[in-house]
């Protein structure tokens, strides 16, 4: 479940009404992307932000108590001044949107059927798009199979948006506002990407799947770690872990969705249990597969894999594991093949901003 829905889970069971202050745009260099959100209580109570604090943050929470007061919502266009940016480590300032909505818990809405909606959608594995038209109050939930729920109040309006929906899902870009035309009427929509979030299969519970599956954690990653060591695999060396499971690497990696959203690592350094499971994984569509050992390591895994896998696939083992960070400690390789495991994921070279930025 993403930080959206886990905060609205929680406001539910602490709040009669919240105001929902949604990033629906940004120009220029901004510290957040669109979609970030912050909630705003009765009693005052925040989570989350728009920005990273300063007057921006400071303006929504103000604007959100006549939000909560008269029930209407507001789209507000804000400036974030050079020296807020430079507070914040930025260069130069930019321009935010920023919707805020009521939301009434007890009562019924489109908004939260739309996040119910999504929800069910995300437990299963799916993506889902919720579509805003920004100058009125209707919302339309676009599935990955192109199934909808509600509406934006105009049936033309609800295909275009639905199309660019899709569009949205099958190319991976992230929330965003655009102008959808339809029936030769323009309207500005936000289309809010809901995704479940990475998973990473962690294969060996050792001693360097412990900072590994913590910093995963840490960084919003669903952690699953596999081991057939009853001993080692267990809630107290793998406190933030999602699921622990003890049986066969190869059959337990197997139960599990290896999607485009998967990331394997295999940290037990073991043939016995790299092979079966390098099997299983290699012909799936899991974004990222890494395995710890040696370049000369990897050469005979490949070599004993080759007459039953394809050269392609047997490409696909990152090994030596991790970016070049310089490692020396345990967490400190965690970190360099988290980041490269994402990086992949990402369709990222994981090299550096600044020399990105310069080109």
């Amino acid at each position: 479940m993403d930080e959206t829905l886990r905060h609205l889970d929680a406001l539910r069971l602490q709040e009669p009404r919240v105001a929902m202050a949604t990033l629906v745009g940004t120009r220029g260099t901004t510290p957040k992307k669109e979609g970030a959100k912050m909630w705003i209580g009765d009693d005052g109570r925040i989570l989350g932000s728009v920005t990273i604090g300063g007057c921006v943050d400071a303006r929504v929470v103000s604007e959100a108590e006549v939000v909560l007061l008269n029930g209407e919502p507001r789209l507000l266009s804000m400036s974030l001044g050079d020296e807020d940016a430079w507070e914040m480590g930025l260069t130069c300032g930019g321009m935010v949107d920023v919707l805020i909505e009521r939301i009434d818990f007890a009562l019924e809405s489109a908004t939260l059927t739309a996040y119910d909606d999504v929800a069910r959608e995300m437990a299963s594995g799916r993506v889902a798009v919720i579509a805003s038209a920004l100058e009125g109050d209707g919302r339309l939930v676009v599935h990955a199979n192109g199934a909808t729920i509600l509406s934006l109040g105009d049936a033309a309006l609800d295909d275009a948006v639905r199309t660019r929906a899709l569009e949205l899902l099958r190319s991976g870009d992230g929330s965003r506002s655009e102008t959808v035309t339809a029936n030769g009427r323009a309207t500005n929509t936000f289309f809010e990407v809901h995704a479940p979030p990475l998973t990473m299969i962690i294969v060996g519970a050792t001693h360097l799947a412990m900072p590994l599956a913590r910093l995963a954690t840490e960084v919003g990653l669903r952690t699953v770690v596999i081991d057939a060591r009853e001993r080692f695999a267990t809630a107290a060396r793998f406190p933030t872990a999602d699921v622990l499971k003890v049986g066969i690497p190869s059959e337990l990696v197997g139960a599990e969705r290896l999607a485009k959203d998967t990331l394997v690592v295999l940290v037990a350094h073991d043939y016995k249990i790299e092979l079966p499971v390098l099997r299983v994984v290699l012909p799936s569509e899991a974004a990222y597969i890494g395995v710890l050992g040696s370049r000369r390591r990897g050469d005979a895994l490949r070599d004993m894999l080759s007459p039953e896998l394809t050269p392609e696939a047997l490409a696909r083992i990152h090994l030596p594991v991790g970016l070049d960070i310089g490692a020396r400690s345990v967490p400190e390789i965690a970190l360099s093949v988290l980041a490269e495991a994402i990086a992949v994921a990402r369709g990222r070279q994981g090299g550096s901003l600044r020399k990105a930025a310069a080109k």
